[in-house]
């Protein structure tokens, strides 16, 4: 279940798109069902009825918050364990539960935890541009045909931008690169996964580059006295598909008129990175040594060791 990416948080949908009807996701090649209970809280269960493995997500929501399948009636609570079976009073309600995931809500997004059970061993941790209440935030949702190791690499490689990006985001970098110019990148390791920053020749870049693991990047956008970041979170979908959430958030012009501006902001810059990402061979990252690579990859490398050595190799604790 979940292959090559078990045991972690991801987002994985917008909350706004979860109401009264269930939903079905996909994540790293599994089907969820999301569905809000009784209380209004967001429960997932893998969307695969134990009975005949019908889609529970083509039920409906009871009153008292259980999905009932479509196909028999059958009741399940947000744990997974079967309430009611209709027409068979006596069966063993206990042998008949449905799986569950652990899920929650942050920053307007639905996160799920990766494994089995209604509880998780830790709780997801948040860019803080995600979930400051003082901040508005623009969404966008793209699905690119790339294998979502390639997708997260690019999100954290500043080489690029001065190139993919040199009508965009990079146009001020391009306008400093001469044909001897060197670029530093250093990486900190923090306890959610790393920072990078880097500084063109003698000139500082002031931007500041977060990798949350498994799957986010937080690039903090300087504008002096400003809240202002790009968050790109790649979701995994299953086979070369990866869902890439955008989030923007600001403490400036945070009237929600001015959400249509910075999502087509955002759509332009992902729409350059597009076309390069799913162009690369293979699709999934290989090992680091595979691979020519250079001092200013050391970002990406980074993230090359985690997803080989933690993801793949199974040492979570990394």
């Amino acid at each position: 279940m979940f292959e090559n990416f078990a045991s972690v948080w991801t987002p994985v949908e917008r909350s706004a798109l979860l109401n009264k009807q269930p939903i079905s996701v996909e994540l790293a090649g599994e089907k969820v069902a999301l569905f809000r209970d009784k209380s209004g809280s967001v429960r997932a269960l893998i969307d695969r009825c134990p009975h005949r493995g019908v889609a529970l997500s083509l039920g409906t929501v009871t009153p008292d918050g259980c999905l009932e399948c479509a196909f028999h009636g059958w009741q399940f609570q947000g744990d997974g364990a079967c309430s009611h079976v209709p027409l068979n009073p006596e069966a063993r309600r206990d042998l008949l539960s449905a799986t569950a995931l652990p899920a929650r809500e942050l920053g307007g997004l639905i996160w799920i935890y990766t494994a089995p059970g209604a509880t998780a061993p830790v709780e997801p941790v948040a860019p803080d541009g995600l979930v400051r209440d003082d901040v508005a935030r623009a969404v966008l949702v793209e699905d690119w045909n790339a294998h979502w190791t390639r997708a997260m690499e690019n999100m954290l490689d500043s080489p690029h931008l001065p190139f993919v990006h040199r009508r965009t985001i990079g146009r001020a970098l391009r306008a400093q690169l001469k044909p001897n110019s060197k670029m530093h990148v250093d990486w900190e390791e923090t306890p959610f996964g790393g920072r990078t920053t880097g500084w063109l020749d003698d000139t500082p870049n002031q931007a500041v580059l977060e990798f949350y693991r498994p799957n986010m990047m937080a690039l903090h956008i300087p504008i002096p006295g400003k809240h202002f970041r790009i968050h790109a979170i790649c979701v995994p979908l299953g086979g070369n598909r990866t869902r890439m959430i955008i989030v923007g958030s600001r403490d400036f012009l945070k009237l929600p008129l001015f959400d249509v501006f910075f999502r087509k902001a955002n759509f332009k810059i992902i729409r350059e990175d597009r076309a390069v990402v799913e162009s690369s061979s293979p699709s999934e990252v290989p090992p680091t040594a595979a691979e020519r690579s250079v001092e200013t990859d050391r970002a990406t490398l980074q993230f090359r060791r985690y997803y080989h050595q933690t993801l793949l190799g199974g040492d979570r604790r990394k």
